[in-house]
């Protein structure tokens, strides 16, 4: 960021001018230190949770399970390195969000390039969330599908009901039960949404994340005493040169799980704004040239790096596990998670580590997972879209508490519509794989977005040492390469045919 350039503002009025009820305000008011030791900087950790509260998903249990069902392991190495390497670009999105006070489209509304009222990469990001929506709706009808297999009688009863009063709309249930349970997802969630900000989510996620991880991880160790054990020769499969062989199905399966799983495109748009909530940037003040302003800068980003790696380490472990239970147990059994029987398919996976009774417990995990997911994406989306409003003009956020009531409507809005998504395309694995086709072609533009904030706008104070230069364009040039091989090999072929 160069010296001169003015931190993020919702309006004309300065930031360090707004009232302290705007979480995105620089005041000198909130400045503090950032923690010296290691124990007190993981007590200020939180927006990487609250990330992996969405990333530990849709993506993971259904895309990246599926991935295993259908081609085993052998693209445990994409898994990986899918979750590890987009890391740095969310490290460095996050730099610039705390030395300069801007979220993630404030901060792309402010480059060089096209504009229609506002730039056009955030143009891009618009059209990319009218696609990712899609996987909202596959939150919705799986935790449907999930909760009608537990209390399948609940569904039964409603549709009684119903045909005394319209025979079609009994019917209708009858032949759709998870379609109850659907809706009161979509209104659970709202309600939540409207009850707390940032804090709750935070707490809500942190409990949910660390309950579901520690669950898949317990189930793939106790594969060994199964039928299903992971053997020596899977994970020489997974890291063999067999995936070159593969068919364009397989590499488009590919594509979709590498937007959708680690961190997606959705979660690097997103990871600012939350740095942001927390109050990283505000601690860390207005940018000023004070040497002191520059240290502490450098403080809050360690614990920024500190909450980025943590996280990384709670979602690849909860994605390789759910990864590794469906190249075992489902993939040795031919089955393939999909359409209305896909929740059915996907309680295998831990039916041979504990036993049948463990079908009901799985229902319950379910639910924790998506609809965790639900939660938090519709929270960020709600965030980036009220921001989307104000950029393009549509929307002037001249008083501290107009920014929140945009958001809280669009915690109404992105539930329902998820639900009404649901209703039209029924099919949760297809809903699913469009959106991570959307996230995967947008990871090289925020990537490549990352990269000039790095060298163009961050404070030449705050540089990252060369090994995260290194590392960020690794991240960077391999993202595109695999994107635009996918496209090549996938994409374009299916668009001629």
């Amino acid at each position: 960021m160069s010296g001169d350039q003015q931190p993020y503002r919702p309006s004309k009025e300065p930031a360090t001018n707004r009232s302290s009820e705007d979480p995105y305000a620089l005041t000198t008011g909130a400045i503090a230190d950032p923690p010296v030791s290691l124990w007190q900087a993981l007590r200020k950790i939180g927006p990487g949770i609250v990330l992996a509260g969405s990333i530990v998903g849709s993506g993971e249990l259904i895309l990246t399970t599926s991935l295993g069902a259908e081609w085993g392991f052998v693209f445990l190495w994409l898994i990986l390195f899918s979750c590890v390497i987009k890391v740095f670009v969310q490290i460095e999105l996050g730099r610039y969000a705390i030395s300069s006070g801007q979220p993630t489209l404030t901060a792309l509304d402010s480059l060089p390039g096209p504009r229609l009222g506002a730039h056009w990469l955030v143009w891009w990001w618009f059209g990319m969330l009218l696609v990712t929506v899609f996987q909202l709706g596959a939150m919705v009808g799986s935790v449907g599908q999930a909760l009608n297999m537990a209390f399948p009688a609940v569904s039964s009863a409603i549709a009684s009901g119903l045909a005394a009063i319209s025979s079609p709309l009994g019917a209708a249930v009858a032949q759709r039960p998870e379609h109850p349970w659907a809706v009161l997802t979509a209104l659970a969630a709202v309600l939540l949404l409207l009850s707390g900000g940032y804090k709750r989510l935070e707490w809500i996620t942190t409990i949910l994340v660390a309950g579901v991880t520690l669950v898949t991880v317990i189930c793939v160790g106790m594969l060994a005493g199964t039928d299903f054990p992971v053997r020596a020769s899977d994970i020489a499969d997974g890291f063999s040169l067999k995936v070159l062989a593969l068919p364009a199905a397989a590499i488009a399966a590919a594509f979709s799980a590498f937007g959708i799983t680690g961190v997606g495109a959705s979660e690097l748009y997103s990871y600012p704004y939350w740095c942001l909530e927390k109050g990283y940037a505000r601690s860390t003040g207005p940018q000023s040239k004070d040497p002191a302003w520059a240290e502490r800068a450098r403080g809050w980003m360690r614990v920024m790096t500190l909450d980025a790696w943590v996280s990384c380490a709670v979602f690849t472990v909860a994605t390789v596990a759910f990864y590794v239970l469906g190249a075992t147990v489902l993939h040795r059994q031919d089955l393939h998670p999909k359409g209305k029987e896909m929740i059915q398919t996907l309680s295998e996976m831990y039916v041979p580590a504990f036993g049948e009774w463990t079908k009901l417990f799985f229902l319950i995990g379910v639910w924790a997972v998506l609809f965790k997911t639900l939660y938090v994406a519709s929270a960020g989306h709600a965030r980036l879209s009220t921001d989307f409003l104000g950029l393009t003009g549509l929307v002037k956020y001249d008083e501290p508490t107009k920014r929140p009531r945009w958001i809280n409507r669009f915690c109404v809005f992105f539930p329902t519509l998820a639900l009404v998504l649901y209703f039209a395309w029924r099919d949760p694995k297809i809903m699913v794989t469009i959106g991570g086709y959307a996230q995967a072609v947008t990871l090289p533009i925020i990537s490549g977005a990352a990269l000039y904030l790095r060298y163009f706008r961050t404070d030449k104070r705050l540089a990252p040492s060369w090994v995260s230069d290194l590392l960020l364009w690794i991240a960077f040039l391999s993202i595109t390469a695999f994107s635009c091989y996918a496209v090549v090999k996938d994409v374009l072929p299916a668009v001629r045919t």
